[in-house]
């Protein structure tokens, strides 16, 4: 009697050791891959998706870009819509919360911002206000701004790194590049069957990269501190080019897409210094200009959801892709982030949510942290 009491007793706490909630080990995550259509469980749950509040702008708002320099400092730019047109918004985040900062020069006139980037300790920002361009800076706190040599019809795009900054777009008579050196503008010619820069980066004052529509399609430019030149990247046929991310370590990717019986695919290009390579992951048709390299080494972009109320992010890391959403937000009917930034361990994601019955306004979200 005493044995059979003793393994009953035993039985009891072994059961309450399985099922009380103190005993049970995390649960398993399950991420499908795109690559095997496999599930795969992980021991432990993985970071997700959450939602920052971000101060109100005057809809209908439009996202520029997103930088960071770390877990406590990032930077996002656009516009909002006034009486008088478009007007500049800037929003900091410290680690904690977003703010809206309004000292800037030309803050409470028409206007817009465009891209941001960490130049040392300094943020340079492109801002076009009245036809004119000029190129922001903030430093030990305060604004200032440094003023384009010439008014352009279009501005393309902007980028800066230590050393260098350049704007290109064009005016009545073409395309134009003008390159600031620390001192000074000047304007830089390019290979002669160039007929339009798309976009520009740097990774250093004497290595930067462009994408530009030629007479024979599209082409990658390089700067390498003395001419733009052809890169001579075998782009995919018939294919467009939305972003170059050229690293510190040498490595550059590219993202576009490219159209094929009239179907368009995205493809993406990697350069180890000496080799490109070009894969095909599933995609679709995704634009991928806010494409970054996050914390963990993969490629982060986003990408359409098929779910209204929740934002959704493409992972590439080789052949496999994998996907994660972001937070569910009530009454949504369309939820676009536009821009995303690592920012230390985390990744930040800034752009729009449109709730039912209202225009689309700002939103950021993170994951990790």
């Amino acid at each position: 009697m005493n044995g059979l009491r003793a393994v009953i007793v035993c039985l009891a706490i072994t059961c309450t050791a399985v099922t009380s909630p103190g005993a049970v080990a995390s649960p398993a995550v399950a991420v499908t891959s795109a690559a095997t259509g496999d599930a795969t469980a992980s021991a432990a749950p993985k970071p997700s998706w959450s939602a920052l509040a971000v101060p109100a702008a005057a809809p209908p708002v439009t996202v520029a870009d997103l930088a960071a320099r770390g877990p406590g400092d990032a930077w996002a730019t656009g516009s909002e819509h006034a009486a008088d047109g478009q007007r500049p918004t800037l929003y900091r985040w410290d680690g904690t919360t977003w703010s809206r900062d309004t000292t800037f020069p030309g803050a409470d006139a028409p206007g817009r911002l465009g891209r941001v980037q960490f130049v040392d300790d300094e943020v340079w920002i492109f801002h076009e206000r009245d036809g004119a361009g000029e190129i922001l800076r903030r430093s030990a706190g305060a604004w200032s701004a440094v003023p384009l040599p010439q008014a352009l019809r279009v501005y393309q795009d902007f980028t800066a790194v230590p050393g260098a900054a350049w704007v290109v777009g064009e005016d009545d008579t073409g395309l134009k590049v003008l390159r600031h050196d620390g001192s000074g503008w000047t304007a830089q010619p390019t290979p002669d069957d160039v007929l339009y820069l798309m976009g520009i980066t740097a990774r250093t004052a004497d290595d930067a990269w462009a994408w530009a529509d030629t007479s024979t399609g599209t082409t990658v430019l390089r700067w390498d501190g003395t001419a733009w030149r052809d890169a001579n990247v075998p782009l995919p046929p018939n294919s467009n080019v939305h972003t170059i991310l050229p690293e510190p370590s040498g490595r550059v990717t590219i993202g576009g897409s490219r159209y094929t019986d009239g179907v368009v695919d995205t493809y993406l290009m990697t350069f180890d210094g000496h080799t490109w390579r070009t894969t095909h992951p599933p995609l679709g048709d995704t634009y991928t200009a806010g494409m970054v390299r996050g914390p963990d080494g993969a490629l982060w972009l986003p990408v359409r959801s098929d779910r209204a109320f929740q934002s959704k992010y493409a992972r590439v890391e080789g052949r496999r892709t994998t996907y994660s959403y972001g937070p569910v937000r009530t009454n949504a009917i369309d939820v676009k982030p536009r821009a995303l930034a690592k920012a230390g361990p985390a990744l930040l994601a800034f752009g729009t949510v449109e709730i039912y019955g209202s225009k689309p306004n700002l939103m950021s979200e993170r994951l990790g942290g």
